[in-house]
């Protein structure tokens, strides 16, 4: 096996083109690629089509920056720092994106489909609810399922009749195959072995369902460590087309072992995400106000970055202020 294909964040932005699909590693508010979502914006990628299994302040921070023409998902959110996806909200009333409403489980079954390389993968997940009413079919309403763009579906789910046992009808939903998957693992070998410290979530189907994949890594560190133990490692080498190494660079996200949630920034950023203008305000500061990603670092300060860094055996700071009861 080679080595790995080091890259910078610059020229991993710019691998990625105006229209693409993209999927994520991560939940909600962990471990998230922020370092690349951030140059994204830069870069000011337009008619992205986002696809993930939930939403969360990287979506937002793209979605703010009117990075997004189609938003694929159940829910967008920043948890207990933020409830809502003010920015995907804001574009979805205004017409700016179009947002396909699916249930959490049927996103899985959609990227399993992907990672298994079918076509569709057979369910009975949320049969009987509103999400399969067509009137709420959104990319088919806007004529987006004429089979001109592979990664949109004809269909945005079909039932058969179950040919097996003949138990009634079965959901068939179509497989997610992005362009691009956009990965934050906290190690990556110098052979591309990827580990992530804690909850892996779809990360795996993520990988083998994307036609290209991304690695942002807190560290290279050497393949032969990480095959010590396989049973912690995701992905191997032959699997990732690119590594970017940037410690933090899931910041404000957390990243279980390396550092926590920055729930004041989140808290911020959420405020700030709730008007045009304020979202505008933040982007002037963090995103384009600083020298890159090592600039948005220096901003934020060593003490800061210190508090929020994790304990090595309990996976979380034990510095940090989390409320009182």
């Amino acid at each position: 096996m080679g080595k790995i294909n080091k890259i910078t964040l610059k020229e991993a932005a710019g691998l990625i083109k105006d229209g693409d699909m993209l999927s994520f590693s991560g939940f909600t508010i962990w471990r998230r690629p922020m370092a690349l979502i951030y140059e994204l914006v830069r870069q000011g990628k337009k008619d992205l089509h986002l696809f993930e299994v939930n939403g969360g302040t990287h979506t937002e921070v793209l979605a703010g920056a009117g990075c997004v023409k189609i938003w694929e998902s159940c829910w967008v959110g920043h948890e207990l720092y933020g409830k809502l996806g003010e920015s995907v909200a804001r574009g979805q009333v205004e017409g700016s994106i179009l947002v396909e409403d699916y249930s959490h489980a049927q996103c899985v079954a959609r990227l399993l489909a992907g990672a298994y390389g079918l076509p569709f993968f057979p369910t009975a997940l949320s049969m009987g609810t509103d999400i399969l009413n067509p009137k709420y079919d959104m990319l088919g309403k806007a004529g987006l399922r004429d089979g001109s763009n592979p990664k949109i579906p004809l269909k945005k789910y079909d039932t058969i009749a179950d040919p097996m046992y003949d138990m009634g009808n079965i959901l068939l939903m179509p497989a997610a195959n992005a362009n691009w998957a956009l990965i934050y693992a906290q190690q990556i070998g110098d052979e591309g072995t990827v580990r992530v410290l804690a909850q892996t979530y779809v990360d795996v189907e993520a990988i083998k369902a994307a036609d290209k994949v991304i690695v942002i890594a807190e560290e290279i560190v050497p393949d032969s460590y990480l095959r010590d133990d396989p049973a912690m490692n995701i992905a191997p080498g032959y699997a990732i087309d690119y590594v970017v190494e940037q410690p933090y660079g899931a910041h404000p996200t957390g990243s279980q072992f390396c550092y926590d949630c920055d729930a004041d920034f989140i808290r911020m950023f959420y405020a700030a995400s709730k008007s045009a203008d304020g979202y505008k305000k933040f982007a002037d500061e963090w995103i384009f106000g600083v020298d890159g990603f090592d600039g948005y670092l220096e901003k934020l300060g060593a003490n800061r970055l210190l508090k929020l860094k994790a304990n090595s055996v309990m996976g979380y700071s034990t510095t940090m202020k989390r409320g009182t009861r």
